[in-house]
């Protein structure tokens, strides 16, 4: 129960990261702005905690008895990079915070980390973590698009395992 909500969850701080680009939100106002970076913190300790629990549990899906060979493995390998890619999505916020000249406070109270004052190495760490977060909704694309396949090509009834309870007399 407590994944299912962790993953649902996730998702509006996803989609806002998607379309929320800093440089406008920061020309809106100083509030916009802290609003974000709030956004950010929420997504950051839901990707931590997502993470722990894999640490600690291992993956809590299983491929299908209905799913071939080749999409059991694709389920495995897609779950894997899901769970660490928001990992090193949060951890490259970390090292945004890291490289940074000023000491950057994630929802305006908690400090990321010691700015050591590397602008070049922030440039990079921010491209790197730009593309990184782009990758990491490719594959959150993805894995939802093989999800609806499993659902409707092989009606296997995946999805009711994590749609909420309201949506599935529409599954």
């Amino acid at each position: 129960m407590a994944l299912k909500w962790l993953h649902w969850g996730i998702i509006p701080f996803f989609v806002w990261f998607i379309f929320a680009d800093p440089d406008a939100l920061r020309r809106m106002g100083p509030a916009v702005f802290q609003f974000h970076s709030v956004m950010g913190l929420i997504f950051v300790t839901l990707a931590l905690v997502w993470t722990g629990l894999y640490l600690k549990r291992g993956l809590a899906s299983r491929p299908g008895p209905k799913l071939p060979p080749w999409a059991q493995r694709v389920h495995q390998i897609m779950h894997h990079s899901l769970i660490w890619g928001l990992f090193l999505v949060a951890f490259g916020g970390f090292l945004l915070g890291l490289t940074s000249s000023v000491l950057l406070r994630a929802g305006g109270v908690l400090p990321i980390a010691p700015p050591m004052g590397l602008p070049h190495a922030n440039d990079v760490v921010g491209y790197l973590h730009t593309y990184q977060f782009y990758a990491l909704a490719g594959l959150v694309i993805f894995h939802a698009m093989f999800h609806l396949w499993r659902h409707t090509a092989l009606r296997d009834n995946a999805l009711r395992i994590m749609a909420p309870r309201a949506l599935h007399r529409f599954l």
